[in-house]
């Protein structure tokens, strides 16, 4: 019988974490410990992933849908001034308005995807927690360790 989906809030179990694979005591052997955590270290990560955590892909992904949104103006204004373009196009403005819709899509995703990666590198940053942020991280890892404990 198919299993259905289940609509109630899911609650990840420690068994279920991705920060944990336990492997079966069976197969357990003086090689291979009970737990394999996720490398946390620099040396461990790929090297797109090492290095100073900015903004950059932030704003990259902010300047290229500000790109493409712009380039929504040239249908717009394409509606507003249908009969000047098409006298002065002499008929074909949807096929016209189109090229230069993907023309200035390109263009303006590249040019504003860059004008936003170096924009979120200055202004989005990682910065230290607060006293009373780490103050509440401190308290909610302690609740998680209690739960985990608890199972």
């Amino acid at each position: 019988m198919p299993e259905t989906a289940n609509l109630e809030p899911f609650e990840q179990t420690p068994e279920d974490s991705p920060e944990f694979t336990q492997i079966p005591s069976e197969q357990t052997s003086e090689d291979s410990p009970a737990f394999t955590p996720i490398p946390t270290s620099q040396e461990q990560l790929p090297p797109e992933a090492r290095g100073e955590v900015n903004g950059g892909p932030l704003g990259c992904c902010f300047g290229i849908v500000f790109g493409l949104i712009l380039s929504l103006s040239i249908a717009i204004a394409s509606r507003l001034y249908a009969d000047p373009l098409a006298s002065f196009l002499h008929s074909g403005l949807s096929i016209s308005v189109r090229i230069v819709m993907a023309l200035v899509a390109c263009a303006a995703a590249i040019i504003f995807g860059y004008l936003g990666w170096k924009i979120g590198r200055r202004v989005y940053r990682e910065y230290e927690l607060s006293a009373k942020q780490k103050q509440r991280l401190e308290r909610l890892q302690r609740r998680q360790r209690a739960r985990s404990r608890v199972r």
